[in-house]
């Protein structure tokens, strides 16, 4: 006849376009053709043979079974860490006023944000380690990329934000106040969104990663408009970032070391203000150094890959610093109350507060005769008029020892004649 034959089958098409890996995001396999009718020949009644199937994205598993149940209980145990330890920080900012700070803002900022990741990312990736493959839609994907990509910025610019309140405050002799703590963390949110929006709006994109567990910012494509953003990512999110902490610690360091050499300055109050100084700046950069150790090396897999190395980058190689990234949400909250004596004090305060109500309702009994509800004491004296020796006094269980040692000198505004009292400590000791 001359013609082809009505039931030959239409050339098969690329991966990408046959499950729809094009900008608009499309996951679903794109709609099969009709078969145009019969041309006369015989052939009409006989269906097309099927193309052969090819090979999806997150669909052939990339890992062993027992691969991926080890990488569930590691996802599960981070996201589980990471919503415990930022939650306690929350509760602690909230429950107790010492700790409302304008520094103290940004920590809450940064728990809030990796609190934010253990509950969105974390919960999608799990999921998927589970069915031993991607398992959402293509909006499922651009959300994983999009809220794993602001919440990573957002928590790089307030450690850059509060490295700068250290050098202002410590360089510069200058104070901030929470006016200025609020309008540095709207500013990080909108820097933020300003670079996680960019690709939903056409520069570059959200795509599934080379192991499949997880979705970013399309590193592999070679289109000068992808490549461009990814250049200025880069530049603006991580390179820009960490030379601002640089140069801030850097005359920090400086500015404490100068301190130290001027023999006049040696005063009771300038020593303990340069200890707390030095033990807040070491709380910071041990943040800015746990925070850069575990995301370098999800940044060189992506430079890697975009610079033409993707042959060097197996999903065995890019799992693991995807994995190392988001463990990050569980450290800074650890780091905070193993360094700041505040939070410690108030976590010992909010957790023993707890414990004495539970003993209190287990042991609740009508109280007669000797058996009476002990009731807080406060000792009041003249100023001078301290305690030669140790009072003890005690309970059923516990015997408490006062001593004058640990006074501190407070003033009575209750009273009329401002008289000055002793704050005597109460220590617990076991009976």
């Amino acid at each position: 006849m001359g013609g082809k034959a009505a039931g030959t089958p239409p050339p098969a098409r690329s991966v990408g376009a046959r499950w729809g890996w094009e900008r608009a995001g499309r996951l679903s396999p794109a709609p099969a053709r009709a078969m145009p009718a019969g041309n006369g020949t015989g052939t009409s009644g006989r269906p097309a043979p099927a193309a052969p199937e090819q090979e999806v994205p997150g669909e052939r598993p990339l890992f062993s079974a027992g691969t991926y149940e080890l990488l569930a209980l590691l996802v599960a145990t981070i996201g589980m860490l990471g919503l415990c330890n930022n939650l306690l920080v929350l509760v602690l900012y909230y429950k107790f006023k010492r700790l409302r700070t304008p520094t103290n803002l940004f920590l809450v900022n940064i728990s809030l944000s990796d609190l934010l990741v253990s509950v969105f990312g974390v919960s999608l990736t799990f999921m998927s380690c589970l069915r031993s493959r991607w398992v959402w839609d293509a909006a499922g994907c651009v959300w994983d990329g999009f809220s794993s990509s602001l919440f990573g910025i957002v928590s790089i610019m307030t450690l850059t934000a509060l490295a700068y309140e250290r050098y202002i405050r410590v360089v510069h002799a200058k104070v901030i106040d929470f006016s200025w703590s609020w309008r540095a963390i709207t500013y990080i949110w909108l820097y933020s969104l300003a670079w996680t929006g960019a690709p939903l709006l056409g520069w570059n994109r959200y795509t599934l990663e080379i192991h499949g567990l997880g979705c970013s910012v399309d590193w592999k494509s070679k289109d000068p408009n992808d490549t461009s953003f990814v250049l200025l990512f880069f530049l603006g999110c991580l390179v820009a970032p960490v030379g601002i902490m640089a140069y801030c610690y850097g005359h920090i360091l400086h500015a404490v070391r100068m301190l130290r050499c001027v023999e006049d300055f040696q005063t009771v109050q300038v020593i303990k203000l340069l200890r707390y100084e030095k033990k807040v700046a070491k709380m910071c950069f041990l943040m800015i150094s746990t925070f850069l150790i575990c995301w370098m090396p999800y940044a060189v897999v992506s430079l890697l890959i975009t610079y033409g190395y993707s042959n060097l980058v197996t999903p065995t190689v890019a799992i693991i610093p995807s994995f190392f990234a988001k463990s990050s949400t569980a450290y800074n909250p650890v780091i905070y109350i193993f360094m700041s004596r505040k939070f410690r004090r108030c976590l010992l305060q909010l957790l023993c507060f707890r414990l004495m109500r539970f003993q209190r309702t287990m042991r609740e009994t009508p109280a007669t005769g000797s058996d009476k509800p002990i009731r807080p004491i406060v000792l009041s004296q003249k100023a001078g008029d301290r305690p030669k020796k140790k009072v003890t006094f005690s309970s059923s269980s516990v015997i408490f020892i006062i001593t004058s040692d640990d006074a501190e000198q407070i003033e009575d505004s209750s009273k009329h004649n401002e008289t000055k009292v002793n704050a005597i400590q109460v220590k617990p000791l076991q009976g």
